[in-house]
């Protein structure tokens, strides 16, 4: 059974920062690419950054390039989202899941298991 377990998230001042990780299990996690998502209230959820396998590709999101960092660890079976000068628009609850194709350049259009953790809720305030 596949499954994500999202962690990290908290309540932050604009300007601060967080580290959110995803524990994934019930797949061959090394062979996937991983992204983290968020939705934030009203939104739909818009995936923010991937990164490939062997995470020597990563892609993001126009609005958090430079102040987020994805990376991962596959010998514990985790993606990190390293977020840095947070804003109140980056309010949501974040989740993370694997891209079921492998690719060899990181997509934010990955196609990700039916599987969805909790995720962890990100507050920024102004």
């Amino acid at each position: 059974q596949v499954q994500f377990v999202e962690s990290g998230g908290g309540l932050v001042q604009a300007g601060g920062s967080l580290k959110l990780s995803c524990i994934g299990s019930g797949f061959d996690f090394q062979y996937h690419g991983m992204s983290w998502y968020r939705r934030a209230p009203g939104k739909d959820r818009e995936s923010v950054a991937s990164i490939t396998s062997n995470g020597d590709s990563t892609v993001y999101e126009d609005s958090v390039k430079g102040r987020f960092t994805i990376s991962r660890d596959n010998a514990k079976n985790t993606v990190y989202l390293q977020m840095a000068n947070l804003q109140p628009a980056d309010t949501a609850v974040y989740y993370c899941n694997a891209d079921r194709a492998w690719r060899s350049v990181a997509t934010m259009d990955g196609i990700t298991f039916s599987s969805w953790g909790q995720g962890t809720q990100v507050t920024v305030s102004s």
